[in-house]
């Protein structure tokens, strides 16, 4: 999740159907990143941050000794701003914890179509390079399982710390993926300018005409969370699957998105560029998180400008997982990495890094970090089973519809 500069930087998505999916093999570019900006990688301190440099151990000094062995690598696929986020991000710190703790190196991978890039590459039938991926979605396991005839993650396997997960966030049921944080799809407004409305017909008033700043949920995850709560208010019509909490059969999630349109909703294409335009004004509600005033206290800024509003009492729960590829050179050393990260202390350092909420009850979280990061009173969101050959076509039927209005 994390924040850059000064807007958040939040997960990106896994595109879903049309050609937000359709990413081609060609070009692609996985190569290891290591913290932020690229600056303290392997041409820096020696890798494991404890002897040698360039990968070597230094027990014995001699070359090629039988005692001499090398330092395994770990190759970790995430989302850029997990790692290189200017202003906070959990990588570089993640990177030099676990080196501390454990006789390995750890290299980021941060490839630009991020979790689609290992799609095409188990498609093509290339190897993965990587030995475990961080940030994985409900969304993006349905999409990798609906893709690939072959697994793409191995089970989870032995993982401590696995039973402090909270129950309510493990959205795998095939059990490979771990959740490490969460967070709340929720609007932020500026109470300086504006009241946000309390219901989600309340945005459809007149008075909040143009006031609402959205993300294209086909290129974007927070888009497609929100987009996938008005599926869950109101319903994917009467031939769909979902009823919709609204009780009107008749109106669903495209309906309630046409008046958005016609009461001037703008939508962006990714989360960066609607947080920076509403950080300048150009509207005074934005789809975001509900982690907001972690950021915005960490910075200094007022928060009665960083305001939460729950559209109907509820926000879209994101939770974020993490699974060991099938074919890791490095499984269990993978798996150790996982267990790292749910240690009571690195789930805080996560919390407070990515701006989100920890995976377990166990976390280590300054005192007030729970009057800044908000839960809703009723938090929703679907199963595997329910997004499973409905997610793909909700977006598109969206894509569709916006697009010819």
């Amino acid at each position: 999740m994390g924040y850059d500069d000064t807007t958040e930087t939040r997960r990106r998505f896994l595109a879903l159907g049309g050609a937000a999916g359709a990413i081609a093999l060609a070009g692609c570019s996985a190569e290891p990143t290591d913290g932020s900006d690229g600056s303290d990688g392997t041409d820096g301190d020696g890798g494991d941050g404890t002897d040698g440099e360039d990968g070597e151990d230094g027990t014995d000094g001699e070359d090629g000794g039988e005692g001499d062995e090398e330092t395994p690598t770990l190759t970790v696929a995430t989302y850029s701003s997990f790692i290189d986020a200017p202003s906070v991000s959990p990588g570089e710190w993640l990177k030099e914890e676990f080196e501390s703790r454990v006789d390995a190196e750890l290299e980021w991978a941060t490839p630009d179509n991020e979790l689609n890039y290992y799609v095409e590459r188990a498609s093509s039938g290339v190897s993965i390079d990587a030995d475990l991926y961080v940030g994985l979605t409900t969304e993006d396991l349905v999409r990798v399982d609906e893709t690939l005839d072959d697994d793409l993650f191995a089970e989870r396997g032995e993982v401590a710390g696995f039973d402090d997960v909270r129950e309510g966030l493990l959205f795998d049921p095939f059990d490979r993926a771990v959740p490490f944080d969460t967070g709340y799809v929720s609007l932020v407004y500026d109470g300086t300018a504006t009241e946000a409305p309390e219901t989600f017909d309340g945005l459809l008033a007149d008075e909040h005409a143009g006031a609402l700043i959205a993300q294209n949920p086909g290129a974007s995850a927070t888009g497609r969370s929100f987009l996938l709560h008005t599926v869950h208010r109101f319903g994917d019509g009467p031939d769909g699957v979902v009823e919709g909490g609204d009780g009107d059969p008749e109106y669903d999630y495209l309906d309630y998105w046409a008046e958005l349109q016609d009461n001037d909703v703008r939508v962006l294409g990714s989360w960066d560029d609607a947080y920076s335009a509403w950080s300048e004004g150009e509207a005074p509600m934005v789809v975001s998180y509900s982690t907001d005033q972690v950021f915005a206290d960490m910075e200094g800024a007022d928060l009665e400008e960083h305001q939460i509003r729950f559209l109907n009492d509820q926000a879209y729960a994101t939770p974020e997982g993490m699974a060991v590829f099938a074919d890791a050179d490095e499984p269990e050393l993978a798996r150790e990495f996982m267990s790292f990260m749910l240690e009571p202390d690195v789930q805080g350092q996560i919390a407070e890094r990515n701006v989100a909420f920890p995976a377990t009850d166990t976390a280590e979280l300054p005192d007030d970090y729970a009057e800044l990061a908000q839960e809703p009173s009723e938090p929703v969101t679907f199963t595997y089973d329910e997004l499973q050959g409905s997610v793909s076509e909700w977006v598109e039927d969206w894509e569709r519809q916006f697009a010819g209005n």
